[in-house]
């Protein structure tokens, strides 16, 4: 009874609570009564506001009293209105155009512009204003919009007249593809920890969807030199206002006007070089404190950017505290086209409630993000309460209209519709492109590989056909984990060998199970450095058979886990008969310059001689790797690490066990490897190295599969990878004793390219490339390379030297897909 009680009073409380609420709403215009949109709205000396949405409209929940409040848009004057809110209000704001006064400034010919005075002061306080706030939380409305403004009716064979009306497009394939809000605490610490609980999602068309929205993903300071944006731009920006800003801008004073006591000067940012990476706009700045104000940037094609033609940033800011100010939106409107499809949209974030006093758990910023299950199923009285920014009539549409498609699209009878039209078999399809059925209701999976990519040539079986087919499900949809069964058949015209196999991936629990078995002819080389493919070419139109191979008839199995944080380990078992195979067939399409195949043993090119004698093997193999990753994010389907900024270190360790079902093999090898990828270097591009040394403890008796492999390179078709070489003969080098190899790789992002015009319009990246090898049989092998990423195009020179007096170098040109 008691407990009856005391929630009966807690629900009368919360309600007398939540009937305090009052609203302030209306819509911004400027003097031709023109809608302003995303206008922000605030309480003065509070960090509690909104923005207005497309059309102008905004709405404001408070508790009942008396405010004043400020309307204010880049290039507007900024208004105050006080209001005495006992219930609801009405305010419509209309903004005059901002005019800015020149105070008598008299620039000479030849003279310096006034901004540039300006600037150099916001330079100078860059960094102080940087580390001013050096931790905070706040609370982040996110609202994401993309819209298909044109489309073809059909292209490459897909109905898109279709596909968009199943959509809830208009007749003329137009209209919202994307439509998503959520509400994030977002927490920061200097230099760069981040934690973000998301408390609220909602995705237009889908019911069980969580928002791609980020906090973090929208974060930007200019106070720091440069912006690096990750994929949205092949190179980090540069700041107008980073410690070598003159470089690379030129400034003109538009003017000055003054808000609140402030003065406010605009300045013109312009590149001085059209290519470069650099921001073009205006930037607004206080003066006495020399911080912006406010900015409003944009940056095209020509600033490299990835997936969209011309990107607009608008920031605005405010007090937070007496010291301090932080922003109080943000605002990323882009446009991009592809062929004859056009798109256009917006993320903006509005923050409130900012905490310049933090404590924090020392563990807290581990988790980078957390979605917890649920925060989708927020009702629309939640989202009227909560929602700053009003939706649009188009908005409200879109979100009513696929609230129905959503229901429909979860539906069993529609998902069965779906696989029925999908899953219907033609003949031709499973020729070129493969069969594949799907049940989205049960999440089960089918495919049968093209027929046509499943047929290759090799000296060994000749013509032959390797066939595949794969079914998952999913099993666990907590953990989002899939069971996978996957199965080849083979067989060669040539040699008349029938083979096949079979593999499965089994989740259970924390830990992942492997199993395998079957016969298989596999390259000699583990690595598979040319593809079945690649060679079959060279093999018939060249006469140059590169790959070698070998039967393996095996059975394996393996289970991997990870321990905790970046620290993984797993365990394999193979027991193998493996048998050297000779050619079989010497035919191709072409025989240029008359010449031979070379035989199946790469040592012994000349002569079909057997590289090994048939042998078994049982092998054990260990590994570990540690990437000193203790960030993670956390889904409702589970948790995901992040890579580390620190290299990965591995260990391996296999062994050969004599005896053990009829085993052969005798040997115990010890490797470690340290490699990273992607190593951000500013504007100087991003670097990848990778070190690994191994070294046979014993080598009692030991076969050529058993053998340290590399990934080399003969041919023009460069595999890449960051442990790859350019010129290294695929098989002649593998060791069974010790080795050092060492690659290093580094991207420069267009930064020394940009300047060459040709490069300029195919927006081309710049690639240096060192490798190095040491073994018994290959003393010191050294490769420098340079080249241009998005061509794949390298030009690499390479020399061995020999434990004996002969040396051998090479020039290739190599080119990657």
């Amino acid at each position: 009874m008691k407990f009856t009680c005391t929630c009966i009073l807690f629900f009368f409380i919360s309600l007398t609570a939540f009937s305090q609420q009052v609203t302030i709403s209306g819509k911004i215009t400027d003097q031709q009564n023109k809608a302003i949109p995303f206008a922000s709205v605030y309480i003065k000396n509070t960090t509690k506001g909104t923005s207005a949405n497309s059309e102008g409209e905004y709405i404001l929940q408070l508790k009942p009293g008396a405010y004043e409040v400020q309307f204010k848009a880049v290039g507007y004057k900024q208004e105050s209105r006080k209001v005495n809110l006992a219930a609801s209000q009405s305010v419509n704001v209309i903004l005059n155009d901002e005019t800015y006064q020149l105070n008598n400034v008299v620039v000479k010919a030849g003279g310096e512009d006034p901004a540039y005075a300006i600037i150099r002061k916001a330079i100078k306080k860059r960094k102080a204003h940087l580390n001013e706030v050096s931790a905070y939380t706040a609370e982040v409305y996110i609202k994401g919009l993309q819209k298909l403004l044109a489309a073809p009716k059909k292209f490459m064979g897909f109905d898109i007249q279709k596909a968009a009306r199943e959509n809830g497009l208009d007749s003329n394939r137009r209209g919202i593809v994307y439509l998503s809000e959520s509400e994030s605490k977002y927490s920061f610490e200097r230099p760069d920890k981040v934690h973000e609980e998301m408390i609220s999602s909602k995705v237009s068309g889908s019911n069980r969807a969580f928002s791609f929205n980020r906090a973090s993903d929208l974060r930007v300071n200019f106070y720091d030199n440069i912006q690096d944006w990750g994929g949205l731009s092949n190179r980090p920006l540069i700041s107008p206002i980073a410690d070598n800003a003159l470089f690379y801008y030129n400034y003109k004073y538009i003017g000055f006007s003054v808000e609140n006591g402030e003065t406010i000067d605009k300045i013109k940012v312009i590149p001085k070089r059209g290519y470069d990476a650099c921001f073009q706009g205006y930037i607004y700045i206080l003066e006495d404190s020399w911080r912006i104000y406010s900015l409003d940037f944009f940056i095209t094609k020509k600033q490299n950017l990835n997936f969209v033609d011309t990107l607009r940033i608008n920031e605005q800011f405010f007090p937070a505290s007496k010291d301090a100010w932080m922003p109080s939106s943000l605002k990323f409107e882009f446009t991009a086209g592809f062929l004859a499809f056009k798109i256009g949209g917006y993320f903006i974030s509005i923050y409130k409630d900012y905490d310049l006093a933090p404590t924090f758990n020392k563990k807290e910023f581990n988790e980078v993000l957390k979605i917890t299950r649920g925060i989708n199923k927020k009702d629309s009285a939640f989202w009227e309460q909560e929602r700053p920014i009003p939706l649009t009539d188009e908005e409200k549409t879109d979100y009513k209209k696929k609230e129905i498609l959503a229901k429909k699209r979860e539906s069993k009878p529609y998902l069965d519709s779906l696989d029925k039209v999908n899953n219907h078999f033609k003949p031709s399809d499973l020729l070129l492109n493969g069969y594949h059925h799907r049940n989205r209701y049960n999440h089960e999976f089918y495919n049968l590989d093209p027929v046509l990519t499943a047929i290759h040539f090799n000296t060994v079986e000749g013509f032959a056909i390797n066939y595949g087919a794969l079914y998952s499900k999913q099993i666990d949809s907590l953990n989002n984990r899939y069971l996978v069964i996957g199965a080849k058949a083979g067989y060669g015209f040539s040699d008349h060998k029938f083979n096949g196999s079979i593999n499965a991936v089994v989740p259970a629990g924390q830990y992942t199970l492997g199993f395998g078995g079957g016969s298989e002819i596999i390259d000699l080389n583990n690595h598979t450095p040319i593809s079945p493919l690649v060679n079959s070419l060279y093999s018939l139109f060249e006469r140059e058979n590169y790959e070698k191979l070998y039967q393996k008839q095996f059975v394996a199995a393996s289970i991997s886990t990870r321990i905790t944080g970046g620290w993984k380990a797993s365990a394999a078992a193979e027991w193998a008969n493996r048998t050297w195979l000779p050619n079989s067939s010497s035919y191709s399409f072409f025989n240029p310059g008359n010449k031979d195949y070379t035989s199946n043993n790469p040592l012994t090119p000349n002569q079909d001689a057997p590289l090994f004698a048939e042998n078994q093997s049982f092998k054990l193999t260990f590994r570990t790797t540690y990437d000193f990753s203790n960030k993670y994010e956390t889904y409702p389907n589970g948790r995901r690490y992040l890579p580390s900024e620190y290299p990965t270190i591995g260990f391996t360790y296999t062994k050969g066990v004599k005896g053990v079902l009829g085993s052969d093999v005798d040997y115990d090898v010890v490797s470690a490897d340290v490699s990273k990828s992607d190593i951000n270097m500013g504007i100087f591009g991003k670097t990848s190295f990778y070190i690994g040394a191994g070294k046979f403890l014993n080598n009692n008796s030991i076969f050529y599969p058993d053998y340290k492999q590399f990934s080399g390179n003969q041919i023009l078709f460069y595999k890449s990878g960051i442990n790859s070489f350019l010129l290294l003969n695929y098989y002649n080098f593998s060791t069974y004793t010790e080795y050092i190899e060492g690659h290093l790789e580094h991207n420069f992002s267009g930064f020394i390219l940009n300047k060459i015009p040709l490069i300029r319009k195919l927006k081309l990246q710049e690639i240096v490339d060192v490798n190095y090898l040491t073994t018994p049989t290959l003393k010191n092998y050294a490769e420098l390379g340079f080249g241009i990423q998005y061509l794949n195009f390298r030009l690499m020179y390479g020399k061995s030297f020999n434990s004996g007096s002969n040396t051998n170098s090479a020039v290739r040109l190599g080119i990657s897909f």
